[in-house]
């Protein structure tokens, strides 16, 4: 099977690593809280996620357009669990943001003008958590599982994008898996330092 073949099928594959990865997340806020989850991440990845709907549809790839619609309502279900309301200047920032980096660049420069700008608006989509886990100890509501396997799906996506020739879309999801890795080490960090804390509670309260 060559590369050219592989390519749509990694793609497809990719979509089913994002659905899994955004459940886990969904799932892990049920379960463990709000801690360490951040408002404008999610509030940006629903954003990027109708700017790739477009795009996909533009280009007349499914794979892209699946790729974001199948994960959405469970995006703003995590967003809405968050309470956005409650952070009115932080969302406005968020939307702001992604009209300058995404929809501004596409209405100078085309559709690789706003995926180019969509590569920089995911990295620093990303910021926003990774200074959450910097800052906050606790971080109970982080799926470690769900970053990880967004950081393989970045990979297929990169894959799938080789095989489509899709340049601009490979250079921002190539930046934006460089920090799903960052995010996925830090929270297993945060996850593995909370662990010891507890058996050490445990073992003075024996």
């Amino acid at each position: 099977m060559s590369f050219h073949t592989l390519a749509p099928i990694l793609g497809w594959v990719a979509v089913g690593v994002g659905l899994v990865g955004t459940a886990a997340q969904f799932r892990r806020l049920h379960r463990r809280g709000l801690d360490g989850v951040s408002v404008a991440t999610w509030v940006l990845f629903v954003l990027m996620g109708g700017f790739w709907i477009t795009y996909g549809a533009v280009d007349r790839s499914w794979t892209i357009v699946m790729g974001s619609l199948i994960v959405l309502p469970l995006q703003l279900g995590i967003v809405l669990r968050l309470r956005p309301w409650r952070h009115g200047r932080t969302v406005l920032t968020t939307a702001t943001f992604f009209v300058a980096s995404c929809v501004l660049p596409t209405m100078l420069w085309g559709w690789p003008g706003g995926v180019y700008g969509t590569g920089v608006a995911m990295m620093v989509n990303r910021g926003p958590q990774l200074l959450e886990l910097v800052r906050e100890v606790h971080a109970a509501g982080v799926s470690v599982g769900s970053w990880a396997l967004g950081s393989v799906g970045s990979v297929l996506w990169v894959a799938y994008y080789s095989g489509a020739h899709l340049w601009a879309a490979l250079a921002a999801t190539a930046v934006a898996g460089l920090a799903n890795v960052a995010i996925t080490v830090l929270a297993w960090w945060r996850h593995r330092e909370a662990m010891v804390a507890r058996e050490m509670a445990e073992a003075l309260a024996v």
